[in-house]
């Protein structure tokens, strides 16, 4: 069933730079799939391909940063593919758009890509499921293993192609020994506020890479010590990736 439009919102990513329908109840993007765009190395003229991208969020974000991408999606819920396409036209970004389960790879998607991203679940189970459908399918982990996301992304990557990733902190030990022929990896830990516990991660890695592993230093997303009423207070560095479409390419190196 495809969403009504009073099931929907209009809403502002990248300072309103673009603007995206979303489902008014529901999986919701907010600031993983910025992050995600923001983390991706591709350059332009590159192929990308979005594993679960829902209504679009990461790989318009990206395709707003990078010029001549050729980005293609893939989405298991109908109802979200749907938005993707309509989120894409409104904002003039070629993107094209597969609906199905990366188990069964769409045959139109079965080719090589410069880039993957991907916002895989990172929910554990055992929480109380959403009672909306459509967001307890987009954020539990256990409907397809984190493992398998890693293994049908390097299918779809050229050798020397990149995988990014953003993932809840508690699932990198899975994600990690998942890698398989997937090396040069490094892992950017995402912290609320300066001295806090980073709950989730951003990794890279690549296609038959063969650097070292590295972990990088943590990416504070917040100023102070606690959140001061309705007040934003990201820090310059999260404010030029979430607001203005910056890369995060520095704290890679």
């Amino acid at each position: 069933m495809m969403f009504a439009p009073g099931d929907l919102t209009d809403d502002q990513f990248l300072s309103g730079r673009l603007q995206l329908w979303q489902p008014a109840r529901g999986y919701r993007a907010a600031t993983d799939p910025v992050l995600l765009a923001a983390a991706c190395p591709a350059e332009a003229g590159d192929s990308v391909l979005d594993l679960g991208c829902g209504v679009g969020t990461a790989a318009l974000c990206l395709g707003y940063r990078v010029p001549d991408l050729r980005l293609a999606g893939l989405e298991l819920q109908p109802a979200y593919a749907e938005l993707a396409r309509r989120n894409a036209a409104r904002n003039g970004i070629a993107l094209e758009l597969a609906e199905g389960d990366l188990r069964q790879m769409p045959q139109s998607l079965r080719r090589d890509f410069d880039q993957v991203i991907c916002n895989p679940p990172y929910y554990a189970p055992g929480g109380t499921p959403s009672p909306d459908q459509a967001r307890a399918v987009a954020m539990q982990i256990e409907a397809v293993p984190l493992r398998l996301w890693v293994e049908v992304a390097a299918r779809r990557l050229r050798p020397g192609g990149w995988l990014t990733m953003i993932t809840g902190a508690d699932a990198l030990p899975e994600l990690l020994s998942s890698l398989g022929k997937l090396g040069s990896a490094a892992v950017l830990p995402l912290a609320a506020r300066e001295g806090r516990p980073a709950k989730r991660a951003i990794l890279r890695a690549r296609k038959g890479g063969r650097a070292a592993f590295r972990l990088l230093a943590p990416f504070v997303l917040h100023q102070g010590a606690s959140h001061l009423g309705d007040r934003e207070a990201y820090t310059p560095e999260a404010n030029e990736i979430l607001r203005n479409g910056c890369a995060l390419s520095a704290q890679f190196g």
